[in-house]
């Protein structure tokens, strides 16, 4: 009786992986929904620009600035938003082949492509999904920057050390991944 009750709730354990489902379905969501708002912020950015060659003035550099500004961080967001769904998309497929079931197809097209989606391990989720979170950041920082204002010297020096500090995080996320051909 006890080794019944055992199999059972061992079952019941095992199966209750399934419930991963709910994050990579929810993941996958969300992955396309950024995936279109970034596309249609970059459709309605093309417009604005098309807008503004027509009906463009020489009245003065500060309309331009101000456009230019305004095109750079239109662009920034949507490459956020983008990298934003690549995490979603990547743990999908991940929490996928770590708890339900490995992706047949990846391993087929893997053959002939990038394995960047084939996750094996805990280990490659993380390293993988760290190092776009990395560049989420840096995309991030870059649109602070954009915005601000150079008012005092001591700000200067903080865009210095902030740049260095990405520099430093991109080195050492590099050497520590492994390099093809060593």
């Amino acid at each position: 009786m006890g080794k019944y009750i055992e199999h059972l709730f061992e079952s019941f354990l095992w199966r209750s992986r399934y419930i991963v489902l709910t994050a990579v379905v929810a993941s996958l969501i969300s992955a396309v929904i950024l995936f279109t708002i970034a596309t249609l912020d970059v459709f309605s950015l093309i417009v604005s620009v098309i807008r503004y060659a027509v009906g463009m003035r020489v009245d003065g550099v500060n309309v331009y600035d101000q456009f230019h500004s305004d095109v750079v961080s239109h662009v920034i967001g949507a490459v956020d938003d983008y990298l934003l769904a690549t995490v979603l998309f990547i743990f999908a497929l991940g929490l996928y082949e770590l708890f339900i079931s490995k992706i047949d197809q990846a391993d087929e097209d893997g053959r002939y492509g990038s394995k960047i989606l084939v996750i094996k391990t805990l280990d490659d989720l993380k390293d993988r999904l760290a190092k776009v979170i990395l560049m989420i950041l840096i995309v991030t920082f870059f649109k602070n920057v954009v915005h601000t204002s150079f008012v005092e010297p001591i700000n200067i020096l903080y865009l210095g050390g902030g740049i260095l500090l990405v520099a430093l995080a991109l080195y050492f996320t590099h050497r520590s991944s492994p390099h093809e051909g060593k």
